[in-house]
This record gives structure tokens, C-alpha cells and sequence, in this order.
């Protein structure tokens, strides 16, 4: 691979980047704040691409205005390059879901402070939000409270109910999810990985994840519903 063909796998990967960043596609990878990451460097690698074109022309007149141009051939490994770029382009993996949730053990920390609870009715809570309430807190602040909460379904090899969300630090690679068991009025036919919002109250119930023997709180439902996959499948409300 010649250095005008590293350009051009360098501004195509530029390219990608800025595609992933420029739409929904960057969220399969990374978290929603480092969008602004993921553009400056697609348009940090189309530059660069831009610069060694510009250069090699450049040195190509001076070389052959010399006569004395004595190529060396790059190095073949370099076609390597083109892995990640046919990586992102034809590859586009879901978010991660039920078989990653049930092999790793939940992630749910006890939060520094809980902040006030949404004064609507029923109360919208993020997965973590809702477990950390429940697990740390001994649902002080969910008591007569009706709260709705979104996230994937993942069932035990008992058949168990969970609703997920993987929360993320930085991006896909260390994603970790926080679980809340289900119990109550569910449909009767449940599918891993569809996502639910799921309407109930709080439950004192509280059982240990068998992978790490972190707290999984229990939601009592009195009502749920399909919904779509959200914009961002990841939890960002998440706290170390």
C-alpha cells in the first residue's frame, strides 16, 4: 500500500467517522457526550488525508525533477488499515441486550445522593435511578408512588423477568447493567430484548445477582407496554 492509498483509507475512515457522528449510528459505540470526540477526529483524518496527498504530489515533482526517485514499497500489513474502516461500514451492531445482561453481574452502586423525586404521575425513572432508590435508599422516596420505567427485557434460565439497561462509562467495550426483577401483572408472553415501559410501585423485595452478588430490587407492575428502542439504548445516568 502506497502513501496515496493510506490517504485514501484515511479519508475514508474520516468519512465514517464523520457519518457515525452526523446520525444515531455513533450511540452503538460510544456515549452521547463524546459525539463532538468522534467528529473532530473524522475531520482530524480527513485532513491529514487532504496533507499527505498535497505532500506525496509534491514530492513527486521534486523527484522527478531530480531523476532520482527510488521507491520503497510500504509494508503489505498496512492493508490492515482497511479492516476497521469495512468494520464500521458494513457492520452495525446492535446495542448490546439480554445475553451480555445475564453474564454480567449488575453494576448498581450506591449513588452519593438520590435527587428529588419527578412530581409527575406516575413518576418516570431511569432503571438506575429506580434501583438505586430502591436498593440504597429502602425505597424512602418511592413509597406511594407510582413510577414508570423503561428498559429490555432479559429472562434467568428460570424464566425470571428482569428489565435492563446497560449504563455506560465510556463507551460499548464497558458497558454494565443494572437489573430490576419484575413482579405482578406482565404480559404473558415475554421476549428478551423487547423493550418495555413498565408502570408499578415499589417492592421492599430485594435478591442477589448470582453472577456477582450485587443488589437486583424488585418493581411490582400493574401495567406495561411495547415500546420502540429509544435514541440512546444506554443508560448515561450513571455514576461511579
Amino acid at each position: 500500500m502506497n502513501r496515496q492509498a493510506q490517504a485514501a483509507v484515511m479519508f475514508l475512515l474520516g468519512a465514517a467517522l464523520l457519518h457515525a457522528g452526523s446520525t444515531d449510528l455513533y450511540l452503538r459505540y460510544v456515549k452521547e457526550g463524546l459525539q463532538p470526540l468522534l467528529l473532530a477526529s473524522g475531520a482530524v483524518l480527513i485532513a491529514a488525508a487532504l496533507a499527505t496527498v498535497w505532500y506525496e504530489r509534491r514530492r513527486a515533482k521534486t523527484a522527478a525533477a531530480e531523476a532520482h526517485d527510488h521507491h520503497h514499497p510500504e509494508p503489505r500489513i498496512s492493508w490492515l488499515l482497511l479492516l476497521p474502516l469495512l468494520a464500521l461500514i458494513l457492520i452495525a451492531p446492535p446495542a448490546l441486550g439480554s445475553y451480555s445482561a445475564l453474564r454480567s453481574g449488575t453494576a448498581l452502586q450506591k449513588p452519593y445522593a438520590l435527587g428529588r423525586m419527578p412530581s409527575a404521575d406516575p413518576a418516570p425513572l431511569s432503571v438506575v435511578d429506580y434501583a438505586s432508590r430502591a436498593a440504597y435508599d429502602h425505597g424512602r422516596s418511592l413509597h406511594g408512588r407510582a413510577v414508570r420505567v423503561t428498559g429490555f427485557l432479559a429472562l434467568d434460565h428460570s424464566g425470571a423477568p428482569y428489565l435492563v439497561r446497560m449504563a455506560l462509562n465510556c463507551c460499548a467495550a464497558d458497558a454494565q447493567p443494572v437489573k430490576i426483577a419484575l413482579t405482578g401483572e406482565l404480559p404473558p408472553v415475554l421476549r428478551p430484548d423487547a423493550w418495555m415501559e413498565v408502570t408499578g410501585t415499589y417492592s421492599p423485595r430485594l435478591s442477589r445477582d448470582p453472577v456477582n452478588n450485587g443488589p437486583i430490587p424488585y418493581l411490582r407492575v400493574t401495567s406495561a407496554k411495547p415500546v420502540p428502542v429509544p435514541h440512546d439504548p444506554y443508560d448515561e445516568t450513571w455514576n461511579n
